[in-house]
């Protein structure tokens, strides 16, 4: 079965949690126990309703506060699809979660209450689903009953993110505009008898109705070794394959490939998905390849159709997004860890910061803070082999490591 990734993304009580509880419910992908939970805390608060929030927010200090803070993942599948859904907090000051969770998306759920409209953390959230070339963005304007289900004020909001959206430099996204209550399940699951209006999708029927292959972005074949097996048993005494998973395109048996770094050329041998053995290794599936020659290829090494180069160098510029509570400054180290392979790095210079609300560049910069976004320069002990963010969304990405503490303190997203 298909699965597709979603974020959500939204100011602080703007209905996230709550739209995630109402698409399990309706769709029946809440546990009996899970219900009863809901159910009666609902009533313990004093709720003439239940409260679908509960469903998502797991941390105790988000069901106390009603807001969410860590990045959930939720999962649960209908007939068409399976789905997982990052449930990403919308406060200033969880940028970085909100990366995080975007980051491996496909499509993202930007909500939009209804009786504040567009407002400074909407230009936020929509500039990091550009950043981060999320191709489908719908765009739900939550608490439709609020606002006693107006259409015009629907269009008002609808007008107001259109113009946001002519700041973008990401053209292929595609954007959609559902009006929707997340308390009510109007226009959620089912079709809603209070915006007659409206004459397009519910946003389940929208999400059921996406091709995959559209919406993941396209690339080329990169397929890092993350494994070298040699059995060596009587069975398969010669036997050495390469496993890992390919990103970005397709490999197919006959393919001339060659090995990064020692740029050897071989052709595909044979392709084995576990036991079965296939023709084509499609995107994104986790295979094990045999070579026609014997050559020198380990962990963290890359095969690439030899046609299809990507970049190799030992210093490239990243947009860094800021994760950690010690600063960035040029002149620090870190582990740079690209696909499997990891590399020791030297940051050279911040080029500027970015302001995640399109209100500017900032050029006087020279250090990042936690939830900062800047261009950052860096030097490498040794090559990577890599393609820009805008033209292979993974194998363009990064995260670096602090040498000292082994933390992951930033995401990059190589330009």
């Amino acid at each position: 079965m298909e699965v597709l990734k979603i974020a959500t993304a939204g100011s602080v009580d703007d209905g996230k949690s709550t739209l995630i509880g109402r698409l399990l419910y309706d769709t029946k992908s809440l546990t009996t126990d899970k219900l009863e939970a809901i159910e009666k805390t609902s009533k313990q608060k004093g709720y003439d309703y239940l409260d679908f929030s509960l469903a998502t927010d797991g941390l105790v200090a988000e069901r106390e506060q009603g807001i969410t803070i860590d990045v959930a993942h939720i999962y649960f599948s209908t007939q068409k699809k399976s789905y997982i859904i990052a449930d990403t907090p919308g406060h200033v000051e969880y940028t970085r979660n909100m990366v995080t969770g975007a980051s491996t998306s496909q499509a993202a759920i930007i909500l939009i209450d209804a009786r504040k409209g567009v407002i400074e953390q909407t230009n936020r959230h929509f500039f990091i689903n550009n950043l981060l070339r999320v191709k489908e963005v719908v765009v739900a304007i939550n608490k439709m009953d609020l606002v006693d289900f107006s259409e015009e004020r629907y269009q008002e909001i609808k007008s107001d993110f259109q113009e946001l959206m002519s700041k973008r430099d990401y053209e292929d996204q595609r954007i959609t505009f559902i009006p929707v209550s997340a308390l009510k399940g109007d226009n959620v699951v089912n079709k809603s008898e209070n915006t007659p209006w409206y004459q397009g999708e519910t946003l389940l029927e929208h999400l059921e109705g996406l091709d995959l292959a559209a919406v993941s972005n396209a690339g080329t074949p990169r397929f890092p070794v993350q494994y070298v097996i040699r059995p060596k048993t009587d069975e398969h005494h010669d036997f050495r394959g390469f496993a890992g998973k390919v990103y970005g395109g397709e490999l197919n048996v006959g393919d001339e490939v060659m090995a990064l770094p020692s740029r050897t050329k071989s052709k595909i041998k044979a392709i084995y998905f576990y036991d079965k053995e296939c023709k084509t290794a499609s995107r994104r599936s986790s295979v094990t390849i045999t070579l026609e020659d014997e050559i020198n290829l380990s962990r963290g090494d890359m095969l690439v159709k030899v046609d299809d180069l990507p970049i190799v160098e030992k210093e490239f510029t990243a947009t860094i997004s800021w994760m950690d509570s010690q600063e960035l400054t040029p002149g620090n180290k870190y582990i740079v860890q690209h696909g499997v392979n990891k590399v020791l790095a030297k940051v050279g210079a911040v080029k500027h910061k970015i302001a995640p609300d399109y209100s500017g560049l900032d050029t006087t910069a020279n250090s990042l803070g936690m939830n900062d976004i800047a261009q950052v320069s860096f030097k490498l002990n040794k090559p990577i082999f890599y393609d820009k963010f805008k033209d292979h969304r993974t194998n363009g990405s990064l995260i670096l490591i602090d040498t000292q503490t082994n933390s992951t303190v930033g995401a990059g997203f190589i330009v």
